[in-house]
């Protein structure tokens, strides 16, 4: 399984970072330098309302069917059909709740004809990871990764024509922006539905009140967690829009979209891992190494990112936002901090996902949620978007600890060699390299940074964390 696990993250986090730096710096932040903090910062309210409502869409029928094929391969053949329909009916709900709810707080005219397209994006988007839910279940991984950036590259290439293309003179707005990812949506659902009516050889639609009973019964967990993850990571830009206005949003924006950025190694990772570690807990594998390369790989990334990125604030921000970058740089040197936490989340929350310990997922997530709440209430209106990004910072860390306690626990995790006093080492002299490097070597910031960056990586290959040599053995097995 490791050896599974590491060919088919490298080919998720090659493909990933070939598309998304391009749909982050090329595509998104153009359009927000082109439209201006306050639209864009009505888009970002809007997509993170539309995102709470996201649950709705699937009530967690996309972790429950993974791991059902995952632990059976016919479930595909049956679930394809009965919870496909399902979905549909389940977005009609959705589409209820959320252009009511965003009726109610407030939200008319184009904010209204936004939240309408957001919505049908987010219901194309949850019908897409459902759809590739059957193909990582059966272990198809490479085709899983290609559908991942489907989506992204259809993105590129529509928004990219509007937006670069003299002759068609488009005067770019966010409304443009929702109709062009709505077409890309559109037709990558119909390229992943044709994929796997191919595996699954049958679809028809049915309705079958006793089936979606029991589905959902099994599935209920499953959504209240991401409800709860979707309310403590999504709610502050809500948030800040409400209290404060658009333009505190549109700042908060600038600094989160880097923060989605790094934390796409994590995600990744632990979509690659959810259907491995269910297998492997279904065989009563020992899961200890897997963990361990996991949490390497991404502590290691994550640590030198978010303090490269952290120290570099002012210079990144400057480089790449046209205006306001003097107020966008201390949200961002706050809210990348938490990539660290998010990365280890990937890891141990998805771990306790595999085993089903979703009343103990649930509790730790309602009881960030609830922190979370408190602490944007207490902070925002003082500190606007900073106050909103210490918010973030806290939660995380204090929902990753508990999980990362709870896996050890539970699983009696065996971590050998002196690992953990290999991490602090790591991150003891990964801060103060960084604080030297930053203060004192006086090179052109994108020079220093590359440099901090490689003298990083380097100090963790040395302390052997990074397991490079298991890894390359790994692949050559693989390959062979």
């Amino acid at each position: 399984m490791r050896r599974v696990f590491v060919s088919n993250l490298i080919l998720v986090l090659f493909l990933n970072f070939l598309v998304k730096p391009l749909w982050v710096f090329g595509i998104d932040l153009t359009v927000q330098n082109r439209v201006g903090e306050e639209a864009y910062g009505l888009y970002f309210a809007i997509f993170n309302f539309s995102l709470i409502f996201n649950i709705l869409l699937d009530l967690g029928l996309t972790h429950y069917n993974n791991q059902a094929v995952a632990r059976d391969k016919v479930e595909v053949v049956r679930n394809f059909s009965f919870l496909t329909s399902l979905k549909f009916f389940l977005g009609i709900a959705y589409f209820l709740v959320t252009l009511v709810g965003g009726y109610l707080i407030g939200y008319r005219s184009l904010g209204f004809y936004l939240l309408l397209i957001l919505s049908i994006n987010q219901f194309l988007a949850s019908l897409i990871l459902f759809i590739r839910s059957n193909l990582s279940g059966l272990h198809f991984f490479r085709l899983d990764s290609l559908l991942s950036v489907t989506d992204k590259t259809l993105m590129i290439l529509v928004c990219g024509t509007l937006l670069f293309t003299p002759f068609l003179k488009v005067e770019f707005t966010v409304l443009h922006f929702a109709l062009a990812q709505l077409f890309s949506y559109l037709l990558t659902t119909l390229i992943a539905f044709v994929i796997v009516l191919k595996k699954a050889r049958i679809f028809r639609f049915k309705f079958d009140i006793a089936y979606y009973r029991t589905g959902l019964k099994s599935s209920f967990p499953y959504a209240l967690l991401i409800l709860m993850m979707a309310l403590y990571t999504r709610v502050d830009g809500v948030m800040l829009d409400r209290m404060t206005g658009s333009f505190e949003s549109g700042i908060y924006a600038a600094a989160f979209r880097l923060l989605d950025m790094v934390n796409q190694f994590g995600y990744l990772t632990g979509l690659l891992l959810l259907p491995i570690f269910s297998g492997m807990l279904s065989r009563r594998e020992n899961v200890s190494s897997l963990v361990r390369l996991s949490f390497s790989l991404i502590y290691v990334m994550t640590v030198v990112l978010g303090l490269s990125c952290s120290f570099w604030s002012k210079e990144i921000m400057s480089e790449l936002y046209l205006d306001n970058a003097e107020l966008s740089a201390p949200v961002f040197r706050l809210l990348i901090l938490s990539s660290i936490a998010f990365g280890s989340t990937f890891i141990f929350g998805t771990l306790l996902t595999a085993n089903r310990n979703l009343k103990t997922l649930n509790r730790i997530a309602i009881s960030g949620f609830l922190f979370n709440i408190i602490l944007n209430i207490i902070l925002i209106p003082h500190y606007g978007a900073r106050g909103a990004a210490t918010a973030t910072v806290i939660t995380q860390f204090g929902t990753a600890v508990v999980q990362a306690f709870y896996c050890f626990k539970i699983f009696e995790l065996k971590v050998r060699d002196g690992f953990w006093l290999k991490v602090i080492v790591f991150t003891a002299l990964a801060l103060m390299i960084t604080y030297i490097i930053y203060n004192y070597t006086g090179l052109q910031w994108l020079l220093s940074m590359g440099i901090n960056f490689l003298i990083l990586l380097l100090i963790a290959l040395y302390l052997r964390l990074f397991e490079l040599k298991a890894a390359i053995e790994l692949l050559k097995k693989r390959f062979r």
